[in-house]
């Protein structure tokens, strides 16, 4: 096990997918952000199903960021309530996980 996590965050599109990923690299508070940019996502709001097209950021760092990544998120997201969840790295490539621990703060 590591101390590394992949967060999940959802934008309603690519242009704030890519400033909120060029703020957290830029601020050290992850190592890499991958977007894709357009995913269809079906999910339940206000009581009615909404069937939306968004992005999808998929975001490398450390569980000790987590929180410091959470408010900055919160602070550039247009969502009311973004989709904030983090996965733990179980295992990955030696090297990929020290270059990971070198850039982030």
């Amino acid at each position: 096990m590591t101390d590394s996590i992949v967060v999940y965050i959802t934008t309603p599109n690519e242009d704030e997918a890519v400033r909120i990923a060029k703020t957290l690299v830029e601020e050290r508070l992850c190592g890499c952000v991958n977007i894709i940019k357009q995913i269809r996502s079906i999910y339940s709001w206000q009581g009615k199903i909404e069937d939306d097209s968004e992005s999808l950021l998929i975001i490398k760092t450390k569980e000790g960021l987590f929180e410091p990544l959470l408010k900055r998120v919160k602070e550039l997201h247009s969502y009311t309530v973004p989709e904030i969840i983090a996965l733990p790295i179980i295992k990955g490539s030696k090297e990929y996980l020290n270059w990971l621990d070198e850039v982030t703060k």
